[in-house]
């Protein structure tokens, strides 16, 4: 779905945005999903409700198949609430199946949802740059780490993007798309008519920054939160009431944290951390104790809430 073009300069491509009227719609392609936890599997969920073929791959081969249960039980819920036919609801599920990595020799986009670490996802991306034919477009679900830096580990950095999606996938609305530092205008175009044929609103990061524009709003948010817990300021319930009362937050920031996961914030953090130097962004020591009990959120069941 994309393909390489020659940037304005070797170094600096063209940062003029592409006109959203000549992006081809995306027409339901094949789509291989490598990573099948929440984000990996709310990503096959839409795709799949979208028409897409979609394939799902994980280091864990038992893990696929808990992701299908889990985008089943996530299906009858909108069943149930009468916001999806029944035959609708099965149909998506059918569009979903659990392959091998060189699936992606056959996939139009291919996105990357595997455990937030660089040294990870640029494994993932060197064995999907040698399996996945030359037109794929490659995107990773990375809420912070830069792309350049993923993109390094291919032969065809043009052709690699971020696409990060909210958690839950179902039900959030948007789709953050992230240029590398060589991402052609093909590859933007390409990736934001696959995040809208999915039901996504895009927006554009232009500079590849650590923590791209909503992690960096959000951590910000999160991190001064658990400050505030940490000193005894307020409590996690009261403050997360302020913010849902006084900024008309649909969720608080410690209710985020526990959804997102307090792991995958801390690394967030510390990648933002790492790469501007911002002190601001260093992890609260309370946030890194919780992490190391175990205290992860809602997929431990407990963070700064508990959870049955």
């Amino acid at each position: 779905m994309s393909t390489e073009r020659a940037s304005a300069s070797p170094t600096e491509p063209d940062r003029r945005q592409p006109d959203r009227g000549d992006a081809r719609t995306a027409v339901p392609g094949t789509l291989l999903v490598v990573g099948s936890g929440l984000m990996g599997s709310g990503i096959a969920q839409v795709a799949a409700a979208a028409g897409w073929t979609v394939h799902l791959h994980d280091a864990d081969p038992a893990a696929p198949d808990r992701a299908r249960t889990t985008i089943a039980g996530s299906l009858d819920r909108f069943v149930a609430k009468g916001s999806l036919p029944r035959s609708d609801a099965d149909a998506t599920l059918a569009r979903i199946d659990a392959t091998g990595l060189d699936a992606a020799a056959a996939a139009d986009v291919v996105v990357e949802a595997v455990y937030e670490d660089l040294s990870v996802k640029q494994a993932t991306f060197a064995e999907l740059d040698r399996l996945a034919g030359p037109t794929t477009l490659l995107a990773t679900n990375t809420s912070a780490i830069p792309i350049t830096a993923i993109a390094a580990a291919t032969e065809r950095p043009a052709s690699v993007i971020g696409t990060h999606f909210f958690s839950p996938v179902p039900m959030l609305p948007l789709c953050e798309i992230v240029r590398g530092q060589r991402t052609s205008d093909e590859t933007l175009a390409a990736a934001t008519a696959f995040a809208e044929s999915v039901g996504k609103t895009c927006v554009v990061v232009n500079r590849d920054v650590a923590g791209f524009v909503t992690t960096r709003l959000i951590c910000a948010l999160i991190l001064e939160a658990v400050r505030l817990v940490e000193t005894g300021v307020a409590s996690a319930e009261d403050i997360d009431q302020a913010c849902k009362l006084g900024f008309g937050h649909r969720m608080g920031p410690l209710a985020t944290v526990d959804l997102t996961g307090l792991d995958v914030i801390k690394k967030a953090a510390a990648a933002i951390v790492d790469e501007t130097g911002n002190a601001a962004f260093h992890p609260p020591e309370l946030l890194s104790r919780m992490v190391d009990a175990g205290l992860l959120g809602r997929k431990s069941g407990q963070g700064f809430y508990r959870y049955d």
